[in-house]
């Protein structure tokens, strides 16, 4: 107690205690600081020691509702997410990805004529596709495909800065997020289409295995030049089937489909070696996956693989774009409809074959002549025997004319042309090829006068005119004559017209006294096939040129069946064939006999009301094609005869039909036409004229080199009052007396008509 006490007590010098000068001192003040800081803890200062404990409570509540918060976060978070995935369901695919490109063959079913398609697509399986190409897509878009749940989380989180920032452009995707952004959704860039995509992706992979997402992405993805899909990118990069690329090209198109635009070769030699660095990073990839081994990746990183030259597709170029808009037109008939045509990977294989196509465009080129603006030159020719449209020319190019007038199908008139119908007409209706008519020019029906070709009035050629000779010489009279005493008038001519082909809606296609002069409008296509009824022997069918539609899988869909009706008897079509040899062997169409084989054809020249051609044709045939040509202008009325005073239909029109024939059917076997029938009249309306002596039938005639403005051949004009000599020893046409003819040359005896007999149908000449 009384060592406390001291120790309390007062201090000497006046109750001060002396402070000592040391450290210690300070020492002491520092403690009885604290000591008074401690011993006033709960009282004075005790203010800031209470805000302390107060901040760490309000800490503690901070952290503790932050937690709660995070949480509550979470769980909303997780209930939107769980929302959205559930309420997300796989829509339908874009439609356009649901189409296969429709593919167009030539007759032979092999080689490719052209497409129809949405878009240029044709789907592949899986193990069409080789594992060194399927590896380097993957080294190129994901390579993580087959580890990863289907989604990009980074990806996303950029997108979601992106469109923050005000930029919706942010990408980069896994190849199901891809697949599913093109298969499914639309190509905007935005938050919402990139989490819509994230919860597909996340949906179809629990559908889907890693292989079906794969085959999908590959059939679907675009590659460039028009193509979606790996197959059709093999095929319009090298030519080639997907099966069949190598792990150079794998690699190259695996690079290219990341940006088509950027990478495709074809752009250049900055181009290339952007594709090159892009190529070596894939070449790469694939080395770390495995795929490759490193040597390997180091021979093939040093340089791409060739790229073929690339041919201009020219898809419609040419006559291709008219080929297609016909076989269009003809799937529609047999009621496919256009979502099939253009999206149903059908495989269609036509009529026409390369060689009639080309012979056509040959002919014309090599015959029309040069610089005449606004000339457009027709062509059509069909097998007599099926009425398939082997070729065609239609007067200009698809795509430079802007796929303007198909003139193979729009026509003209046809002039004298028309003129066999009424022959067909006459030798039904009881007449022959001897029964004569009026050749006296003019002829007057009524308030109508028709002429025959020539100067003042036209060419005379007498009263009695023979049929035959008629024909040869296009006498326009005698015609209307045939036609005035046809039973049924001129309305027998414009039914055996359309019975032989001819449309029967054809425009200006009326009974008229002049019907046979060719006034109606019709196509170069209609008046081959309406010829080929003849050349057939008198059995008419309709032409088309589908011949058989497929699906992708082989199965067949549409296969044409032929319709023949008998319209003509062999006799009256023999007799006919043979009139319209005499006129390419004697008469109006000698320039086109210049091919060493039997033909038959007749010339056509229709003018305007003052005179001037405005069209000119030569339509004829052999036994396996019937050919069509016209020359017409402008929209089909302008007068031709601007240009050069040679429009007849036995001048240029003759000379085109000739290189067109002759070129259509190279290495053809070489086929005669079957002997007239030397029908006798048995109508009395017309006597015969006994005494004619008809032109002896020459050889062939040399083959003339076409010329710009070719000499046109004179038009015989016989004597005002024309008068027959008696037939001598050597006559041997169908115009002599019965039983004069002795069988030789082109078989014009008087020798039964024989048996007709239907052959099999050839294959097309290639």
């Amino acid at each position: 107690m009384s060592a406390h006490r001291k120790a309390d007590g007062p201090a000497p010098n006046g109750g001060r205690r002396a402070a000592r000068p040391t450290s210690g001192g300070t020492s002491g003040r520092a403690s009885a600081s604290r000591g008074g800081t401690a011993a006033a803890g709960k009282g004075g200062q005790g203010g800031k020691g209470g805000q302390g404990g107060g901040g760490r409570r309000v800490g503690r509540a901070i952290l503790k509702w932050g937690v709660i918060l995070a949480f509550v976060g979470f769980l909303l978070g997780s209930a939107a997410f769980a929302y959205g995935y559930m309420s997300t369901d796989i829509p339908d695919p874009n439609e356009d990805f649901q189409t296969e490109t429709t593919v167009v063959y030539y007759a032979d079913g092999k080689t490719e004529l052209g497409r129809f398609a949405e878009q240029n697509r044709t789907s592949v399986s899986l193990s069409d596709v080789p594992a060194h190409v399927q590896a380097a897509v993957i080294a190129a878009e994901d390579r993580t495909f087959y580890t990863n749940r289907g989604i990009d989380p980074k990806g996303i989180i950029r997108a979601a800065f992106s469109n923050a920032q005000g930029n919706a452009t942010q990408g980069a995707s896994t190849i199901t997020q891809q697949y599913v952004k093109i298969f499914y959704l639309s190509q905007e860039r935005t938050l919402t289409r990139k989490v819509k995509e994230a919860f597909l992706s996340l949906k179809l992979q629990q559908q889907q295995s890693k292989n079906q997402i794969l085959q999908g992405y590959l059939n679907t993805i675009y590659f460039g030049r028009g193509a979606y899909g790996i197959q059709a990118a093999a095929q319009a990069y090298y030519d080639k089937d997907a099966k069949d690329l190598t792990v150079r090209e794998g690699a190259a198109l695996a690079s290219i489909l990341n940006s088509p635009n950027n990478y495709d070769p074809a752009s250049g030699k900055e181009t290339k070696e952007r594709l090159l660095g892009r190529y070596q990073y894939v070449i790469d990839g694939m080395v770390d996956m495995g795929e490759l081994d490193a040597a390997e990746g180091a021979e093939l990183r040093v340089k791409l693989p060739k790229f073929p030259r690339i041919v201009d597709n020219d898809s419609l170029g040419g006559q291709k774009g008219y080929m297609l808009e016909m076989v269009k037109r003809e799937l529609r008939s047999a009621d496919f409809s256009d979502a099939e045509i253009q999206g149903g990977g059908l495989r269609v294989t036509t009529t026409f074959t390369r060689k009639a196509m080309a012979a056509a465009t040959r002919g014309v080129q090599g015959q029309r002549p040069t610089g005449l603006k606004g000339l457009h030159v027709a062509s059509a020719s069909v097998d007599p025997r099926t009425g398939a449209l082997r070729g065609f020319f239609a007067g200009q190019d698809y795509l430079k004319s802007n796929g303007g007038t198909n003139w193979a199908v729009a026509g003209g008139a046809p002039g004298s042309s028309f003129k066999p119908f009424a022959l067909t007409a006459g030798l039904k209706d009881g007449y022959s090829l001897k029964s004569t008519f009026e050749g006296n020019s003019p002829f007057e029906v009524g308030d109508a006068e028709f002429e025959n070709q020539g100067e003042d009035g036209g060419s005379d050629y007498g009263s009695a005119v023979p049929l035959l000779k008629a024909t040869e010489e296009s006498i326009n009279t005698a015609y209307v004559d045939l036609t005035l005493s046809l039973k049924g008038g001129p309305q027998d001519v414009v039914d055996t017209a359309v019975d032989m082909g001819i449309p029967e809606d054809s425009t200006d296609l009326r009974p008229e006294a002049g019907v046979a002069l060719g006034s109606a409008i019709v196509s170069p296509i209609d008046m081959a096939n309406s010829y080929g009824t003849i050349a057939d022997g008198g059995r008419a069918k309709d032409w088309y040129v589908v011949n058989r539609v497929q699906n992708s899988d082989g199965q067949t869909r549409y296969a044409h069946q032929r319709e023949t009706d008998r319209v003509v008897s062999p006799d009256v079509a023999s007799d006919v064939s043979y009139a319209l040899q005499q006129v390419a062997a004697v008469g109006t169409g000698v320039n086109a006999n210049t091919i060493d084989r039997p033909i038959a054809g007749k010339t056509g020249t229709a003018t305007n009301d003052d005179g001037r051609i405005r069209s000119s044709w030569f339509v004829g045939y052999t036994p396996q094609l019937s050919t069509a040509v016209m020359y017409v202008r402008g929209k089909g009325q302008a007068p031709l005869d601007d240009f050069l005073p040679t429009f007849y239909g036995g001048e240029y029109p003759a000379r085109t039909w000739a290189a067109i024939t002759e070129g259509a059917l190279a290495g053809a076997p070489v086929l005669d036409f079957p002997e007239p029938a030397n029908l006798e009249a048995t109508n009395d309306d017309h006597e015969p004229l006994p005494t004619f002596t008809p032109k002896p039938t020459p050889t062939k005639r040399p083959s003339p080199t076409p010329t710009q403005t070719p000499t046109p051949t004179e038009t015989p004009t016989p004597t005002e009052t024309p008068s027959p000599p008696a037939p001598t020893e050597t006559c041997t046409g169908l115009l002599c007396d019965p039983g004069n003819g002795n069988g030789g040359g082109n078989g014009n005896g008087n020798s039964p008509s024989p048996t007709p007999t239907t052959e099999p149908t050839p294959p097309p000449p290639q």
